[in-house]
């Protein structure tokens, strides 16, 4: 090899390499907008593809992306049996179980202030949906 030709091939590979973070760092950004809770990249299991958890009046959303793709599962708020909080060192994780008896949602590597602040939604969102529940929509009121 001539000298200076390793500059193309050092830019070629800076490149490749800024590439890949952008990726990562593109796959790793809220997929909604809204109440969405990413899991920490210093977590194992999310230093990719962190895991994310999006809390609506209506269902908790649990999102895994992938490097094609994504990975979702979806939860009404009326089937959401409980959410568990266990708290490590470091990081929290929260098992989000069911009614129906399927196995849980289990999302690793959040911080604390966030496993606490998705449970509390989904406690303030299920008070909401039973406290009107079965109660006529003013919709509904207008027509009859």
């Amino acid at each position: 090899m001539t000298e200076g030709a390793w500059v193309p091939v050092a830019g070629v590979l800076a490149a490749g390499i800024m590439a890949a973070v952008l990726f990562f760092w593109w796959k790793g950004q809220p997929f909604a907008d809204g109440d969405v809770f990413r899991a920490s990249r210093l977590s194992s299991g999310n230093r990719f593809f962190p895991t994310q958890v999006l809390v609506t009046p209506a269902s908790v959303v649990h999102y895994t992306p992938e490097v094609v793709g994504r990975k979702e599962h979806s939860i009404h708020m009326a089937h959401v049996a409980s959410v568990s909080i266990d708290t490590n060192l470091f990081f929290s994780n929260v098992l989000i179980e069911t009614t129906g008896g399927t196995t849980p949602v289990a999302c690793h590597g959040h911080r604390k202030a966030d496993a606490i602040r998705m449970k509390q939604l989904i406690e303030q969102y299920q008070t909401q949906y039973y406290r009107t529940a079965g109660t006529p929509s003013a919709a509904e009121v207008s027509r009859g």
